[in-house]
């Protein structure tokens, strides 16, 4: 097992106070907080955006669904009470930087000087920009019909789902101020904000740097490099982001708290992020947003639609996480009332007819990312929490169940919050 040093992880500057949901009392912060959302999408897509347009009225569904969901309660808010943590908020973002950020950027900027110095040569780089344009949309498109097809398979089976959550900690929402349909409806609206937010890092660079495709097949085999360097480092880079997210009590009312403000379902997810964490991890965080257009739609492609699959925590609805998938990662346990684990959270069994390419791309520390919560915050593989997910795949996830009695499940809620 590797060596890991809680400081490194854990440090935190401001005060630390523990949060998985929202309160009432969060309500002007709240607020606050989406007013933000609506402004960096009118300042990335241009204010009479389509795309900006959208996320107007996502905020406002957001902001109505939050009163209904949670109520209000006037409070002066922690950024005002603590505006120093604004600054902390950058400063853990610019720590937990990687070389990879830095080698993408770079890339970028040196592929931009060279265009600049090199007229003569044919880069089309208007051809590239319409391009780019083009592979954007297409990859909004087909996340947000893929998201689309999730949201109509839990409307038709809401009441499966009603069924499902009553036997978990979100018991408490289900049968609290809001009705099952609107819980959907919501956690549809928190994705498909998240991911427009999200996306705006992206337009941002691509709309404001030039590509040549000249250049394109050297770029491409640059950025697929700098990829698989960053599959290395990205357990360490997304404990300590998703440790801050939840400790940090700005960070999470503002940035990660929206991702767990939603029932567990894949609607919800886009890589991990909030509203506004997306926006920040995609510009000052993660290098994908620095590479070529057409690496950027691959990636990221596959990394949103990945994400959506596995934060598909309510069995028997589409899409299906299969049993194997599901035994092998304790991020559901995240999202039913546990902090831990911080980390990518996965335990995959021992393999040993593994290719010598795979092994390349996909290191150890990413096969048994759930050692860096155990060796950190002593987390156990073998919880209650995770049982009783267990118990409702083996019960729900195959075919569609006979009413049973209603089960309250145990709930895990962490002291600190």
């Amino acid at each position: 097992m590797a060596e890991y040093k809680a400081e490194e992880f854990h440090r935190l500057y401001g005060i630390r106070k523990p949060r998985t949901c929202y309160y009432r009392r969060d309500f002007v912060d709240y607020t606050l907080m989406i007013s933000i959302v609506a402004l960096v999408a009118g300042l990335c897509f241009g204010f009479r955006h389509g795309m900006a347009l959208v996320s107007y009225a996502l905020c406002a569904f957001l902001f109505g669904t939050f009163i209904v969901r949670h109520g209000i309660e006037w409070k002066v808010p922690l950024i005002l009470r603590r505006p120093q943590d604004v600054l902390y908020l950058f400063v853990y973002k610019v720590l937990n930087l990687k070389r990879q950020w830095f080698l993408a950027a770079g890339l970028l900027l040196l592929g931009n000087v060279v265009i600049a110095m090199t007229p003569q040569l044919p880069h089309h780089t208007d051809w590239m920009r319409t391009a780019a344009i083009w592979l954007f949309y297409a990859h909004f498109a087909g996340i947000t019909l893929y998201r689309t097809r999730i949201l109509i398979d839990h409307l038709a089976k809401k009441e499966l789902v009603r069924e499902i959550l009553m036997q978990t900690p979100w018991k408490r929402t289900i049968t609290g101020r809001t009705n099952i349909t609107l819980e959907i409806v919501h956690a549809y609206a928190t994705g498909l904000l998240t991911h427009i937010i999200f996306l705006a890092g992206w337009y941002l660079v691509l709309t404001h740097v030039r590509y040549s495709l000249l250049f394109l097949p050297l770029t491409f085999a640059l950025d697929f490099w700098v990829e698989i360097k960053w599959y290395r480092v990205l357990n360490r880079w997304f404990y300590r982001e998703h440790w801050v997210g939840h400790n940090s009590e700005l960070e999470f009312l503002y940035l990660h708290g929206n991702h767990h403000d939603a029932i567990p379902s894949g609607m919800i997810a886009v890589s991990e992020n909030g509203f506004l964490e997306g926006f920040c991890r995609s510009l000052i965080g993660q290098p994908v947003a620095y590479y070529s257009p057409l690496s950027v739609a691959l990636f990221l492609s596959h990394t949103v639609w990945y994400d959506m699959l596995t934060h598909q925590y309510i069995p028997g609805i589409f899409p299906k996480l299969s049993n194997a998938v599901v035994k092998t990662t304790q991020h559901s346990t995240h999202h039913f009332g546990q902090l831990a684990p911080y980390g990518l959270g996965s335990k995959s069994p021992a393999t040993r007819n593994v290719s010598a390419l795979r092994a390349r791309i996909v290191p150890q520390e990413l096969v048994n990312a759930i050692e860096l919560d155990e060796e950190l915050t002593g987390f156990h593989w073998d919880n209650p929490t995770f049982r009783k997910t267990l118990e409702l795949w083996e019960r729900y996830g195959k075919r569609a169940p006979k009413p049973v009695p209603e089960v309250v499940a145990e709930v895990i809620v962490p002291s600190t919050t």
